[in-house]
């Protein structure tokens, strides 16, 4: 169990901010459940609580789903099943229980750069963004692949409109268990994006793939040779939930069945 020293409810961004600054052992709660499974010792634990920062909004160009909005919420919301389909459910439905899904938070998630998220491959392949208090907006691609952690405070997740077709592909020893890989699709007008994660590791674009697909007039007939190139584009590794060979040989299989599910 983790532990603090202080604890901080903080009444507007800039104040929860500003704390954050003031000790490099400061820290931004979200739901907490992963940090409850530490030992860690913080000095203030800063709370976003009172910030209104639960929900999922349509907007002109995006929807736009706050730090604060739970994994429950994302499964169950019908804005974002009219325009993404089902792949937030099935990507979310079986992560331990829903008790736990009611409190785990999109921002904590995105912002610590889980490897083995089923969250974050979706919210790549639909080509999200991150919002953040002091660095503005950028691409979720970009912030995944910085190498230095932020001293910053992740606003929101702003995901473009458009409605597209979708799967969501993983492969568990057990139902609730952590993903051994897993794999997000988002196909829109005749342009695929591919998401890979628990690699294991955090999760990329598949590009060179994605640009097999998208550079040939019959997307159907280059699933074969996209199986093959796949799992020597991705970089994938060995740890206790799967060897690197078998998570080549499921990535391969989880493509085909993937990209099959969007063309049909």
């Amino acid at each position: 169990m983790f532990s603090f020293s202080k604890f901080f409810l903080a009444s507007s961004l800039e104040e929860a901010y500003s704390e954050l600054l003031k000790n490099k052992k400061n820290i931004i709660l979200g739901g907490t459940s992963y940090l409850r499974m530490g030992n860690t010792s913080w000095n203030t634990a800063i709370d976003l609580s009172n910030l209104n920062l639960n929900y999922i909004l349509e907007k002109e160009d995006f929807i736009s789903i706050g730090a604060m909005t739970n994994f429950r919420s994302l499964e169950t919301n019908s804005l974002l099943k009219d325009y993404f389909g089902e792949i937030f459910n099935t990507a979310l439905k079986d992560i331990i229980g829903v008790q736990f899904r009611t409190n785990v938070t999109v921002g904590a998630t995105v912002f610590s750069k889980y490897g083995f998220s089923d969250l974050i491959p979706v919210l790549l392949a639909l080509d999200s963004k991150v919002k953040l208090f002091n660095g503005g907006i950028l691409t979720l691609e970009s912030f995944l692949n910085e190498s230095d952690i932020r001293r910053d405070i992740l606003v929101e997740i702003l995901i473009p409109k458009k409605v597209c077709k979708t799967s969501f592909q993983c492969v568990r020893k057990s139902k609730t268990d952590y993903s051994i890989i897993n794999l997000a699709i988002c196909k829109f007008d005749n342009s695929i994006t591919i998401a890979v994660g628990s690699r294991p590791g955090k999760a990329i674009l598949a590009r060179k793939t994605m640009d097999i697909f998208n550079h040939s007039e019959n997307i159907e007939n280059e699933i074969i040779n996209a199986m093959k190139y796949i799992g020597n584009e991705i970089p994938l590794d060995s740890n206790m939930r799967g060897s690197k060979s078998y998570r080549e040989l499921l990535l391969a299989a989880l493509l085909r069945k993937g990209i099959q599910e969007v063309l049909n």
